[in-house]
């Protein structure tokens, strides 16, 4: 594809995710207002004054897309019009509006469920995506807990001791509980609570990882550092390579490389990437038969982890899928699974926030709208199902992110309200445009931090490529 085609692969995913989930939000605060008896001016996808092309009223509300594309807005009819939000919000409407369906005039209670309904309503529609996909692709699991290689250069601090592993190992516990499949070892590494983290080994062995529940980062690190046991196995045969060439099939057995034995997957590119079109003799197993074949490699220049160009040897090949079993679900089951998701993705995000609270979570970490139209790109290029998957995770992380107590967010809305309820009477008004002021400085500092993140992002990937 070009950088053109991608960028606008890129672009239009972009759109459509914020675009869905923008609309998404907002239907959840119209609904309510609706429910509430609360008098709508406008609902409208962007901010700012309504596009007149795009503009439509039905009943007492007009629907609208807005000229500046960043999020949306229910303009509902309220005693306290302010000049910011009116600006941002189309103007002030001239619409004469009966005092009983002003927001204040509603019970603290209805307002609060007016307040809440945006992310409960982005919750929401991320259960029913993780649930639509659990219950179309079941539960695809990795039969397998052997050891095949760690990645020295993966492991975080407090993860040493994975670097004990031996190929061919077999783990029978993580964090005390037992598993089956490779996919119970990386959830228990990423998930498990507190700071201690225990591997048992079948032969009696025992290790200890020491990484806190908030380090996000460094926990993805050391569940991606351990990888199963793949058999050498070839699943995939590129044509026109230099194995395909040589008469290599799927489904043959690397037994040895250049006299060199293979008993896994994880031994095969170090032993061929040396050799940069040169000659290689390849000794595989096809059925009972043994063959030898001989190839002279092809050549390749990659970029390593650490940014250093270098020219390699391949052959084309590929392994053939570790052994794995397919689950499917019933309605009933895929909902629940959906549930499981969504709540192990909250927890996620909110660790990651209390990680950055912490410092346990770098800044730089941080991502704003380019990197999220990146993976929207990348994920889109996938296909459907982690199109889908990525949408429901950023549905969350909007959930979440808008329940910090922040005036301008949700959560600080409902802090004002929570607060009048207690007193009896809401918060004076200088004192709440003064919180929304400083949330508003907050919002936006974080914003530019985000952004920043991002343009060195591309800036470091522009300079190492």
């Amino acid at each position: 594809m070009s950088a053109i085609g991608s960028f606008l692969v890129t672009l239009a995913s972009l759109a459509v995710v914020l675009g869905v989930l923008v609309f998404v939000h907002e239907a959840g605060h119209f609904l309510a207002a609706k429910w509430a008896g609360i008098y709508v001016h406008r609902f409208s996808l962007g901010l700012g004054a309504p596009i007149r092309a795009l503009t439509f009223r039905r009943g007492e509300t007009e629907y609208s897309v807005s000229w500046l594309p960043l999020g949306g807005y229910v303009k509902m009819a309220s005693r306290e019009e302010e000049a910011t939000s009116a600006a941002l919000e189309g103007g002030t409407p001239t619409a004469v509006v009966p005092p009983d369906r002003m927001f204040e005039a509603k019970p603290v209670w209805k307002r609060m469920i007016v307040i809440l309904a945006g992310v409960t309503m982005n919750a929401v529609f991320a259960w029913l995506l993780y649930s639509g996909l659990a219950l179309a692709t079941g539960e695809q699991l990795v039969v397998e807990t052997r050891v095949g290689m760690v990645i020295p250069s993966l492991v975080p601090p407090g993860a040493e001791a994975l670097r004990d592993l031996r190929p061919g190992d077999r783990i029978v516990s993580v964090a005390g509980v037992s598993v089956t499949t490779w996919d119970e070892i990386v959830d228990g590494i990423r998930n498990s609570p507190g700071e201690l983290i225990p591997i048992v080994l079948a032969d009696g062995r025992r290790l200890e990882l020491r990484i806190h529940s908030d380090a996000i980062k460094e926990r993805l690190e050391a569940s991606g550092a351990v990888q199963p046991f793949v058999a050498p196995v070839v699943g995939q045969v590129v044509p026109n390579q230099p194995a395909a060439q040589a008469g290599v099939q799927i489904g043959d057995t690397l037994v040895a490389i250049d006299g060199r034995p293979i008993t896994q997957w994880w031994e095969v590119s170090p032993l061929i990437e040396p050799h940069v079109a040169t000659p290689l003799v390849l000794e595989l197993a096809r059925g009972p038969r043994r063959l030898t074949l001989r190839m002279t490699t092809s050549m390749e220049r990659i970029t390593d982890s650490s940014g250093v160009h270098r020219e390699v040897g391949r052959i084309g090949v590929g392994p053939a899928l570790p052994k794995s079993r397919i689950r499917p679900y019933t309605l009933g089951g895929a909902m629940v699974e959906g549930w499981h998701q969504t709540v192990g993705a909250s927890t996620q995000v909110w660790r990651t926030v209390r990680g950055l609270v912490s410092g346990r979570v770098a800044g730089r970490e941080l991502g704003g709208p380019i990197l999220i139209g990146q993976l929207a790109g990348q994920t889109a290029r996938l296909g459907l199902e982690p199109f889908l998957s990525f949408m429901a995770l950023i549905s969350i992380n909007l959930a979440v992110l808008n329940l910090m107590p922040v005036p301008v967010l949700d959560g600080g809305q409902f802090m004002f309200l929570l607060g009048e309820a207690i007193l009896r009477r809401p918060l004076p008004l200088r004192l709440r445009e003064r919180l929304t002021m400083v949330g508003l400085v907050l919002i936006v500092c974080l914003m530019v931090f985000a952004f920043w993140n991002d343009i060195r992002r591309l800036i470091e990937a522009f300079t190492r490529g």
